[in-house]
């Protein structure tokens, strides 16, 4: 069974603020049960790395147990800019998703990665 976007969200967000010296915000707050939830990392020095929701091939049972996370960029870490032109897209095309800011200087996501 997998949890609930707002669980979720709101232990990552605790996660990344009590125990991993990150700065984490909610900036948009999506659908309850099962809102896409997307990732940006800021490194504070003008780039930064998007994550979302991987792509249903990349879990090995029909329905995912947990939250699996992908990097919208290949290189990585970008100018913000394009990484907030790509959250304005997703926004437009599903207006019910999660959106977290972690502000984190060494680029730390503690998320779980799909395999590449």
């Amino acid at each position: 069974m997998r949890l609930k976007s707002t669980i979720w969200v709101a232990a990552y967000v605790r996660r990344c603020n009590n125990n991993e010296g990150s700065f984490a915000v909610v900036r948009r707050r999506g659908a309850e049960e099962a809102g896409a939830i997307f990732v940006k990392i800021a490194k504070l020095d003008g780039t930064a790395a998007l994550f979302g929701p991987a792509p249903q091939t990349a879990f090995d049972n029909a329905r995912p147990a947990e939250h699996l996370f992908t990097s919208f960029f290949a290189q990585g870490f970008v100018p913000e800019a394009e990484v907030e032109a790509k959250i304005a897209r997703e926004q437009k095309f599903d207006p019910d998703l999660w959106l977290v800011e972690v502000e984190d200087r060494a680029g730390r996501n503690f998320l779980n990665l799909a395999p590449a």
